[in-house]
């Protein structure tokens, strides 16, 4: 099964670099996408929902899972 996997991430965001070496270590491809622009993250931030306020936020095939918490969790019930 393929998944299609967007990392939206910033600079010096430990949790991020955390999603990416997951997935990494799964050899599972991704695009990252660094939103470092407050006000486009804020934006960003407002078009998932009133409760992000964080990155990473991961979506798997067009649906967000989270952030690292959510990506664990998604990887589990996929069996990856």
């Amino acid at each position: 099964m393929t998944f299609q996997i967007t990392v939206y991430s910033k600079s010096a965001c430990p949790q991020c670099d955390s999603a990416k070496k997951l997935l990494q270590s799964r050899s599972l491809p991704f695009e990252e996408i660094k939103i470092d622009d407050e006000a486009e993250r804020l934006a960003f931030y407002a078009k998932c929902g009133p409760s992000v306020r964080q990155m990473p936020q991961i979506f798997i095939n067009n649906q967000r899972v989270g952030g690292l918490a959510g990506l664990q969790a998604a990887l589990a019930q996929i069996g990856q």
